[in-house]
């Protein structure tokens, strides 16, 4: 669908494009993590390439563990204009560190899984003629 130049996209094609269900769509509207989106006239929403290029960067925060407060303060922000860059910079800095923490805490963990792989291949690998005692 095409408007004024401009690709419009039908809720299902947002849904498919944006990887948010249409109830998170219409949620993230009511909130305001979304501007108003457009409307046909029957009342249909309309995405606009724009709320789908925003719909990326709210992915990324969310798949990142962002709260929703961080969301919305990072969109107020935005909505702010280029007064607010060095706001929005500390925005993500910040939620970039604690990323970095997760990933790092993550990664720790992941070690720890991977060792008791090692553990259990190789015992697997052995097969002791008696039984030993086993550990979890």
């Amino acid at each position: 669908m095409t408007g004024a130049g401009t690709e419009m996209l039908t809720p299902a094609e947002a849904v498919e494009r944006s990887g948010f269900s249409l109830d998170t769509l219409r949620y993230y509207e009511r909130i305001g993590l979304l501007d108003a989106v457009q409307r046909d006239r029957t009342g249909r929403r309309l995405f606009s390439e724009h709320d789908l290029a925003w719909l990326g960067m709210l992915r990324c925060l969310r798949d990142t563990g962002m709260p929703i407060a961080g969301m919305l303060r990072f969109t107020e922000l935005a909505r702010a204009g280029d007064a607010t860059v060095a706001e929005r910079l500390a925005v993500l800095e910040e939620h970039d560190a604690r990323v970095e923490a997760q990933i790092a805490h993550l990664r720790r963990q992941q070690g720890h899984i991977r060792r008791k792989i090692g553990h259990y291949r190789s015992v697997l690998t052995d097969q002791p003629r008696e039984p030993a005692a086993t550990a979890p």
